[in-house]
C-alpha cells in the first residue's frame, strides 16, 4: 500500500481515539487555567532575580501553580533541577536517612536512577546507608503479594515508576497507581508514596497526587514544560515532604527561601499553559505511528486498541539495522540538526550503547519528536513526543518510506 494511503487508513481508524485524547486535553486545559486564576499569575511573575533570590515571586508562585494544577499541597519548580534524574535524586535524598529502606514496587527503576540508588562509592543512597528493595512485576503488573512481604517498618519511601523506561510493559495508569496506594495504606504504611511521573503528565484527567501519591516528580523538558521550558524539573506533593526536599535542594538552614534565576520565568509559566495541548499532539502522534507500524506487522506497545498512559511507544524490530534506521529517520525529519546521522554511543548513566534522535529546539527534550533505545536484543526503539501532530505525521511518512 502507498504510504499516504496507509496513513489515511490509520487516521480513519483512530478517529474515536483522537476525539478521546482531545477531550482529555480540554479537561486538563481548563484545570491548568483555573490554577493560573487561583494563583493570580501576573506579568511580574515572569521577571527574573539575582543573588540569593529572596522574595522571588516568580519562583514561589510557579511552585504554587504546579501544585494547584497537580492537586498537591505544595511544589518546587526550578531551573536548577537539571533533569528528571536530578529531580528524583534531590527528592529521594531529601526524604531518606541512613538505615531507611527505599522499596520500589514497579520493578527495577530506569537506568539513570539505578546508580543514584545503589551505586558504589559514587555518593549514592547506598553509600549513605540507605537500603534498597525491589518488587519484580508479575505479568507486567505490581505483585501485591510480594509488596506485602517486603513492606516492613524500615521502609520509609515506596517508589513507583509510572512510565515503562526501557522495559516492554505498558505505563501504569492513574487508576492503577491509586489502587496500589490504597493497598499500601491498607497494610499500615505511614511513609511517603513517591511516583516518578515522567512522560505521564496530562495524559489522563488525574495525576498521581490526586489518587493517593504523596510526591510526584518530573522533568520540564518532557510533558509538563509544554515544549517551551528551556530546562528544569518539578517536585509536587504534601507540604511536609516538600519542606524536607527543599532543604536538600539548597541547604538545611535556608530551604526554599532562596534561589534566583536571572533569565526570568515566562517560558516555565507559558510551558505549563501549553502542556495539555502539546501532550495531546504527542499522544496522537504515538497512536498514528503505532497503528501504521502495526499494519506493517511490527509489534509495538502499548497495544493500539488502548489509549496510552504516557507519551512513549516501544516498537520492536528484528535487527539492529532496522531499529537504527527507524531512529535515524526521526532525526532526519527534525527541524534542528536534520543533517546529523545518529550513531550508538556510550552515554553516561546507561549500561549499553544508546542511540538517540533528538533534533530539538530544547536540547534533549523528549516532549519534542524524538526516539532512542539501547542497541541490544530485543531491538526496541522507544519513540516519544511531537510538538505538533503534523510533524509526527511527516516523520512517519519518512519512516515508512525508509522501511520499504
Amino acid at each position: 500500500m502507498e504510504t499516504d494511503k496507509l496513513i489515511e487508513k490509520c487516521e480513519i481508524k483512530l478517529k474515536d481515539k483522537f476525539k478521546y485524547i482531545e477531550d482529555v486535553a480540554y479537561y486538563n486545559q481548563v484545570k491548568v487555567l483555573k490554577a493560573f486564576e487561583e494563583n493570580k499569575v501576573a506579568l511580574r511573575h515572569f521577571n527574573g532575580s539575582t543573588g540569593y533570590g529572596y522574595d522571588d515571586e516568580g519562583r514561589d508562585t510557579l511552585g504554587k501553580l504546579y501544585a494547584s494544577a497537580f492537586g498537591a499541597e505544595a511544589g518546587i519548580v526550578s531551573p536548577h533541577l537539571l533533569s528528571g534524574t536530578h529531580a528524583l535524586t534531590v527528592a529521594l535524598f531529601g526524604l531518606l536517612r541512613p538505615g531507611d529502606t527505599l522499596l520500589c514496587v514497579s520493578g527495577m527503576p530506569y537506568d539513570t536512577i539505578r546508580c543514584v540508588i545503589f551505586g558504589k562509592n559514587n555518593g549514592s543512597l547506598r553509600d549513605f546507608g540507605v537500603n534498597f528493595e525491589c518488587c519484580d512485576l508479575k505479568n507486567d503488573k505490581i505483585d501485591l503479594d510480594l509488596v506485602r512481604v517486603k513492606l516492613n517498618d524500615s521502609v520509609k519511601v515506596v517508589y513507583i515508576q509510572r512510565s515503562r523506561g526501557y522495559e516492554l510493559r505498558d505505563a501504569f495508569s492513574c487508576e492503577e497507581i491509586g489502587e496500589i496506594c490504597k493497598f499500601i495504606r491498607s497494610l499500615g504504611f505511614e511513609g511517603c508514596i513517591f511516583v516518578d511521573n515522567c512522560y505521564g503528565e496530562f495524559v489522563q484527567k488525574q495525576e498521581p497526587t490526586e489518587v493517593g501519591a504523596d510526591i510526584i516528580v518530573g522533568s520540564l523538558i518532557k510533558n509538563a514544560g509544554g515544549g517551551l521550558a528551556p530546562t528544569g524539573g518539578y517536585i509536587c506533593g504534601k507540604q511536609k515532604y516538600i519542606d524536607l526536599i527543599g532543604k536538600r535542594l539548597t541547604a538545611p538552614s535556608i530551604g526554599l527561601e532562596v534561589g534566583s534565576y536571572a533569565c526570568g520565568y515566562q517560558y516555565f509559566y507559558q510551558g505549563l499553559f501549553m502542556a495539555p495541548h502539546t501532550v495531546a499532539q504527542a499522544l496522537k502522534t504515538s497512536m498514528l505511528i503505532g497503528m501504521a507500524m502495526g499494519e506493517l506487522g511490527y509489534i509495538n506497545y502499548p497495544a493500539i486498541d488502548k489509549i496510552p498512559y504516557d507519551i512513549t511507544r516501544a516498537i520492536e524490530f528484528d535487527s539492529a539495522e532496522k531499529m537504527v534506521n527507524f531512529i535515524r529517520e526521526v532525526q532526519y525529519a527534525s527541524p534542528v540538526d536534520s543533517f546529523v546521522t545518529c550513531e550508538p554511543w556510550d552515554m553516561p548513566g546507561y549500561e549499553d550503547k544508546i542511540i538517540m534522535a533528538a533534533g530539538t529546539f530544547v536540547a534533549g527534550a523528549s516532549i519534542e519528536l524524538s526516539a532512542d533505545g539501547p542497541v541490544k536484543p530485543p531491538y526496541i526503539a522507544y519513540f516519544q513526543g511531537g510538538l505538533t501532530y503534523e510533524h509526527g505525521k511527516y516523520a512517519l511518512e519518512r519512516i515508512l518510506n525508509k522501511l520499504k
